[in-house]
């Protein structure tokens, strides 16, 4: 079964950082553009960010542009994100999922290979 594995949340106060990772279980990284996504309680599956295969492409979404960072490191077959300045509204869980098709990098159901996610609290 291929499927991604999330890590690296916890709690964390206001101003905070985390870095989360995601690896695979059953396949290769590499070959796929990786998102990151978040779900709040009661909302919508939203996404947080993209790297392209060779990480010469990345998005973000408006809300954590300027304090996340996502990288890939294909030899560790693990993408990163680096979440600096954290606030209370990124509570979320956080998961990570292979872009299989499509062109839009934010559309969750053009992602598969879904992990359990790993959450993130931001409280002071």
């Amino acid at each position: 079964q291929f499927q991604t594995v999330e890590s690296g949340g916890g709690l964390v106060q206001p101003g905070g950082s985390l870095r989360l990772s995601c690896t695979a279980s059953g396949f290769n990284l590499g070959h796929f553009a990786i998102g990151w996504f978040r779900q709040a309680p009661g909302k919508e599956r939203e996404g947080v960010s993209c790297i392209s295969t060779s990480d010469a492409l990345t998005y973000y979404a408006d809300s954590v542009k300027g304090r996340f960072t996502i990288s890939r490191d294909n030899a560790k077959n693990t993408v990163y994100l680096q979440m600096n300045s954290l606030r209370l509204e990124d509570t979320a869980d956080y998961y990570c999922a292979a872009h299989i098709r499509g062109t839009n990098w934010a559309d969750k159901y053009e992602y598969d290979f879904w992990g359990q996610g790993t959450q993130v609290t931001v409280s002071s």
